[in-house]
């Protein structure tokens, strides 16, 4: 099932435990606005190379609509247009004043130089200026547009990851004056947030320590293997480590590592920072990543691409918890076949929202042309997961459902509510 079709499955089996009407449902689930756009750009050899970029808004029931741009390969419609509607429930469900959004470019960013990535974001920029705004649509860093450390095969490229914002800010400027509230996830020089390099990692943790002192449990003293250790992974490792939690398996492109002991992660930060592959560390042993998932520990934590949980690895997973840190993780199979097992399951437009809560911090801040120092963005952000865990947790007792719907319940009924009172029908 394609990540399309099951956040749309997951949308109709929240409306039905909502009891929509059927004329509203519908209404929900249609995107206000599909872009798509040819993006061609001279190469540095010389030769004309065209990319296709897309952007799909969503909803602006609640506020303008936000989301990420993501440079990868395999960006298609259909993706697009679920993780742009998933971005709808997110940020009702993290009770920020946004809709959802998402974008993105086809491209392979470790064989494009400086130069070609610079020229791509800004013809993207270009074709989608008079769509995007500070009050209509907010983009934000996303996988291969992030400042995120990157393994070794892609390192050359590791300076661009924190330059996509900053372009598309530049871009944008030309045709509309300053704007730095046009864009999150931005250079502090330009108007970013101290805090937002690491508030999804550090939002992981949060959304981990709530999920835990439900059961009765706490990080310290748990064990947690994590897939995909770019910038959520990497954040939510420290963090974990730093409250007491042991790691004890690890994996990215470039391999898996494993230490039942428990992996050394100021060590391996160091290793990685130093251009080092994650299968060099010297403080763990290299495993196959196929039985990273499957592993035996407390807490499992995807980190990487979606649909990795799915029907034919789901009945081997042993983890006690999972934690969806990144975007559409388990397939819908999959989530049946754990729930049968006992695994709790934490969704991902909960767990991941620590991004797009300190992107609304930057955007205040912005807007306001008053900057905030980490301590109130780190303190703000728990308080932003904690209520989110607090209003998912009442949703579960009263719709008497998992967290997943307990998520997607409280986001699309917070959706819904704001479509009914801006009158949705005239």
């Amino acid at each position: 099932m394609n990540a399309l079709a099951a956040t749309s499955r997951n949308f109709r089996r929240a409306s039905r435990l909502l009891d929509l009407d059927p004329k509203l449902e519908k209404s929900l689930l249609i995107p206000f606005r599909e872009i798509k756009v040819e993006c061609t750009i001279p190469m540095d050899d010389g030769k004309l190379a065209s990319f296709v970029g897309f952007r799909v808004q969503h909803d602006n029931a609640r506020g303008p609509m936000k989301g990420g741009i993501r440079y990868h390969p395999e960006v298609e419609p259909d993706e697009v247009n679920a993780l742009a509607q998933l971005m709808t429930w997110k940020t009702a469900v993290a009770a920020v004043p946004y809709g959802g959004a998402k974008g993105g470019i086809g491209c392979s960013p470790g064989e494009l130089s400086r130069s070609e990535l610079e020229r791509l974001t800004r013809v993207f920029t270009q074709k989608i200026h008079d769509l995007i705004g500070t009050h209509t649509d907010v983009p934000a860093p996303d996988m291969g547009t992030n400042a995120q450390l990157l393994p070794l095969v892609l390192a050359p490229i590791y300076p661009i990851m924190t330059q996509t914002m900053a372009w598309i800010l530049d871009e944008y400027s030309k045709f509309h004056g300053h704007s730095p509230a046009v864009v999150t996830g931005k250079p502090i020089d330009l108007g970013g947030s101290l805090g937002r390099d690491a508030a999804t990692g550090r939002g992981v943790m949060y959304a981990t320590e709530a999920l835990l002192a439900e059961y009765g449990k706490s990080i310290s003293g748990s064990t947690f293997v994590i897939q995909g250790f770019g910038n959520v992974g990497s954040w939510a490792a420290q963090l974990i480590h730093e409250r007491g939690g042991k790691i004890t398996a690890l994996g990215d492109v470039t391999g898996s590592i494993r230490n039942k002991a428990g992996i050394d992660i100021p060590a391996l930060m160091k290793h990685r920072n130093d251009g080092g592959a994650l299968k060099d560390f010297h403080g763990a042993e290299v495993m196959d990543s196929a039985e990273l998932l499957v592993l035996d520990c407390d807490v499992l934590v995807p980190c990487a691409l979606g649909g990795v949980l799915n029907k034919d690895n789901a009945p081997d997973v042993k983890a006690k918890f999972i934690i969806e840190a990144a975007n559409h993780p388990t397939d819908p199979e999959a989530d049946e076949i754990l729930a049968k097992k006992g695994v709790i399951v934490l969704p991902d437009i909960y767990a991941n929202s620590g991004g797009v809560i300190v992107s609304y911090f930057e955007w205040v801040q912005n807007i306001q042309g008053f900057m905030w120092d980490e301590e109130k963005v780190n303190n703000e952000l728990e308080k932003y997961m904690r209520s989110g865990f607090h209003h998912t947790k009442a949703m579960c007792k009263s719709l008497d459902c998992d967290l997943r719907m307990g998520a997607f319940t409280l986001g699309v009924n917070r959706v819904a509510r704001a479509t009914l009172l801006r009158g949705w029908e005239a």
